[in-house]
């Protein structure tokens, strides 16, 4: 099959990194001559992303009023949602189905190709938000809804290797999802050696394992401003307290941009990231990067940014303090992750996943449940 008109139907929410996932990648596909239909489940997106959304010339947007699975109690809104997503294939005829939360598999298949794309998951989650601790009963079902999802997809993929082997492992699969690393275009031009003695963190600040509270210490101890954009309560009233950080908001492309243009120090302490859109967007920028030594950081950007132990906080200060006495080698680093930054783009994340459903729709087996 030559992938013209071609028509995937996408699942994405407005809450966290998929929405931008979606996004490019909707954007890539469009390139390529596919089109998109956006299906959006969970809360609304705001009138700044509905526009995003509808400047895709190739994308459509559904907003579907359907659950996310993370939001939900139990498994039978999960299982619903998926057979409403089912019809909603059948109805705009698409060719492909992604599931990017890959519970919506679970439920009987459309009547074509399926691949599912783990994002990250309850279960994974837990394992670094509460190290040693059993996964609380309340969230069983959705580790028992993920397995059934990840072994029903015709086609599994991950964004790093590292978080396949680790889904491969968690879950008993006999192999471990494909590898398509995401992509994410700059979002400052790059401007020499332009720089500002700050540092800047980016993430859902109120969950656990984005380590908002650790940087909110180290930002105690030092002399230079540590700015910190996103969400600072979750969406079932979770909330980190901050008393260092300076909290800028849930910024847009363009605010965040802004940021990004001055170059600050860029640090993410998370103790899990199945990728990380917002280290990817700080090295387009060429920002310096201090990040935690987790495996998935290590994959991309071994070689380019300074890591430091999870829980190290004097770690944290002294690495950044080193930078910030150290103008040729912060410039150095910020060079380094700018190049590695070329790596993950747009179009090449969208250019993986079209091979992908080409050769889904050649092999011309729907259900034929090749993950298991």
């Amino acid at each position: 099959m030559s992938g013209a008109g071609l028509r995937v139907l996408l699942t994405i929410d407005a809450v966290g990194g998929v929405w931008q996932y979606g996004l490019d990648l909707a954007r890539g596909l469009d390139a390529r001559g596919v089109e998109t239909v956006l299906a959006l489940l969970g809360p609304a997106p705001d009138a700044a992303q509905r526009c995003e959304a509808r400047a895709i010339p190739g994308a459509t947007l559904l907003e579907t009023g359907l659950p996310l699975d993370w939001l939900c109690d139990g498994p039978a809104p999960v299982l619903a949602a998926s057979a409403a997503i089912n019809e909603m294939a059948r109805a705009c005829r698409a060719d492909v189905v992604q599931f990017n939360m890959p519970t919506l598999a679970a439920a009987a298949p459309p009547p074509v190709p399926v691949v599912a794309v783990t994002h990250g998951c309850v279960a994974t989650w837990w394992q670094a938000a509460k190290p040693g601790q059993a996964l609380a009963a309340e969230y069983r079902w959705h580790r028992r809804l993920m397995a059934e999802g990840l072994r029903s997809a015709d086609r599994l993929v991950a964004p790093t290797a590292s978080y396949a082997r680790m889904v491969g492992r968690h879950y008993g699969l006999p192999r471990a999802p494909l590898v398509v690393h995401n992509g994410r275009s700059p979002l400052a031009r790059h401007r020499g050696r332009v720089q500002t003695d700050r540092v800047l963190t980016v993430g859902r600040l109120w969950d656990q394992v984005k380590r908002a509270e650790l940087l909110d210490r180290v930002a105690s101890r030092l002399a230079v401003p540590f700015d910190a954009a996103g969400a600072v309560t979750g969406p079932h009233g979770e909330r980190i307290p901050i008393e260092h950080l300076h909290p800028l908001g849930q910024l847009d492309a363009a605010a965040l941009g802004r940021h990004l243009a001055a170059r600050p120090i860029f640090v993410s302490a998370a103790s899990f990231e199945p990728f990380g859109l917002a280290v990817l967007e700080a090295a387009a920028a060429g920002c310096a990067l201090i990040l935690s030594d987790i495996p998935s950081f290590r994959e991309l950007w071994d070689g380019v940014a300074t890591f430091v132990p999870v829980d190290d906080e004097t770690g944290y200060v002294h690495a950044i303090e080193a930078i910030l006495g150290d103008a040729a080698e912060r410039c150095r680093l910020g060079e380094a992750a700018r190049q590695r930054a070329a790596r993950y783009t747009p179009g090449s994340m969208a250019g993986a996943m079209h091979a992908l459903y080409l050769d889904m729709l050649d092999e011309d087996t729907p259900g034929g449940r090749v993950a298991a």
